[in-house]
Formats: C-alpha cells, structure tokens, sequence
C-alpha cells in the first residue's frame, strides 16, 4: 500500500516533481532543468523519486506526465517534442531503474485530469481539457477517467484542421506533423504571437494591454484569434459537447477569452443559444504534474 501519489511532469526545459497525500493535499514540490538527453533524464528522474520518498519516510506511485504518448503497440514514446524521447521504451526503463513499476501519459492528458478531479472541472460529467502554449493539446475526462483512445491520441485537437476556413486563411499553413492547416498553427501562443509581430516572434505576452492602448496589429490579431477559437471551440462541442472547456497553458492567461469566445462561437455551435462554459485552469502550472500524480487513481483511469 503506497503512502502518497508522486507525479512528475516531464517539460521540454524542466522536470518537476510533486506529491500528493492520498486525499490529494499536496505535500512538497521540486523543479529541476531538464538534462536533455534520455539517460540522464532518466537518472534525475529517478534521483527525485528517491529523494522524496527518503524526505516523506515512506514509498509513493509514480506517474510521468511527457509531451508526447506511448505507442500502443510497441510501448516506445511518440510525437514528443523532445525528439530524443521518440522510439524510447521510457515506460520499460524507469521501471527497471528505479526498480517500481510507473505509469506515463501525455501532459494534456495529466491536465485535464486534474482539472477534472478537483480543479475547475470538478463536479462535470465530462471535461474537455485543453492546453495551448507553444503547442496545443487537450485530454478528455469522462466521469473522471481519462479517454485515452485506440491508439493512444485521444484529444489530439491541434492536429485538426482550423473549421470554417476564411479565403484570407489561404493558403493553409504547413505543420510539423506534415499536414496543412492545423488548428495548432493558428491557435498556439506563438501563433499568436507571429499573426501579431511578425515571423519568428514567439510571445504574445501584454498584447491585450496593447490592444486596450489601441495597437492596431494587437486589435486585428485578437479578433483574429478569437473568431478561431470561437470556430475549435465549437467543432469540439459539435463533436462531444462536453459539461466544460478548462484552458490551460500560456494564452490561458489572456482573459477575453472567456467573455468573447462563448459569444462568439453560438455562430458556429448547431445547437441554439449554446452555454458551454470556458474557464480557466485551477491548478495552473500544477495541473500537469497533479495529473500525473492522480494516474495511480484507479477510479481516475480506464
């Protein structure tokens, strides 16, 4: 019988680790760099797990939360942006490293979760939790149990085209994933950011002060983004219509989002005078690794 839940939230530049009491109060926290390479990632991993179980005096479960989705047919990662996670078997070796069996999802998915078990999605039937940062991914929660889907990509909405396409969207803009036109290259903050500034800027930080200050790119960029949004939003509820949309990541930050995009997207949404709410995040930056945290939750897993 484990003592407490450890969580690790695995990011691109960071490794942070919680754990959690068994009634989900949180009893310490930990952030280091990422190494950047898969052994070491490995060992500081498994350094911080040992290093809170020696300062709880006890022995806790380990859930990883990482940018990307394990294979269901071969067990290696996929589709991480730490591309030196790609065709690893992460799940195989920490569990031989430390010696503990663990278990690994995606960071969306650890998001909504957490939202969805006592965060901003609390008492809903179904969650759609969706993070949109430098990237852009959503985990879905139905009665508090992760949808991970056939082949493990479940909730993958920035991969996606963008709905309801304007002529001026044209032509469509290449993504990473090789496709054309995914809500991803529209919807990120750096999306934001570059329909804003310009190529190669990657922060849309103060924008709607700018916009407020009657910066005329600022005005057109948010009108921009949140006609989109309002568009994905409404895809997503035509599709599931889930109890709740939790936003999460950086441009969760931006706070017109939560009073323009519901009006907007009843454009688009089938169902007259739509009320799905959009709120923001509880937990914030806590979400993904109290996600991963919960994984060994048995109620909270399929």
């Amino acid at each position: 019988m484990a003592d407490y839940r450890i969580g690790i939230d695995f990011g691109g530049t960071k490794i942070e680790i919680t754990a959690l009491g068994m009634d989900g109060t949180e009893l310490l926290r930990r952030r280091i760099a990422n190494p950047g390479n898969y052994p070491a990632a490995i060992e500081a991993m498994c350094d911080l797990i040992r290093g809170v179980d020696q300062e709880l005096g006890g022995t806790g479960t380990v859930g990883i939360g990482i940018p990307g989705s394990i294979s269901p047919d071969t067990g290696v990662i996929k589709n991480a942006n730490a591309t030196w996670l790609n065709n690893q078997p992460l799940i195989v070796d920490m569990t031989a490293a430390l010696g503990r069996a663990v278990r690994i999802e995606n960071d969306a998915n650890c998001f909504a979760l957490s939202e969805a078990i006592d965060g901003a999605g609390a008492g809903h039937h179904s969650v759609f939790g969706v993070i949109i940062g430098t990237g852009m991914g959503a985990g879905i929660v139905i009665d508090q149990k992760l949808l991970i889907g056939h082949n493990h990509i479940a909730g993958e909405w920035g991969h996606v085209p963008l709905p309801w396409p304007r002529i001026e969207e044209f032509p469509m803009p290449k993504c990473f994933c090789g496709n054309e036109g995914c809500m991803e290259r529209f919807l990120s903050g750096s999306a934001l950011a570059q329909d804003w500034k310009g190529p190669g800027h990657r922060s849309a930080a103060h924008i709607e002060q700018e916009a407020e200050a009657g910066d005329l790119t600022a005005i057109g960029a948010l009108d921009r983004y949140m006609d989109r949004m309002a568009r994905a939003c409404a895809m997503a509820i035509n599709f599931m219509d889930p109890d709740v949309i939790v936003l999460g990541g950086g441009v969760s930050n931006l706070d017109s989002i939560y009073d323009r995009v519901p009006r907007l997207m009843r454009r688009y949404v089938i169902t007259p005078n739509c009320t799905t709410p959009i709120v923001r995040n509880k937990h914030g930056d806590s979400s993904g690794v109290r996600g991963a945290a919960w994984l060994w939750d048995d109620h909270h897993t399929a």
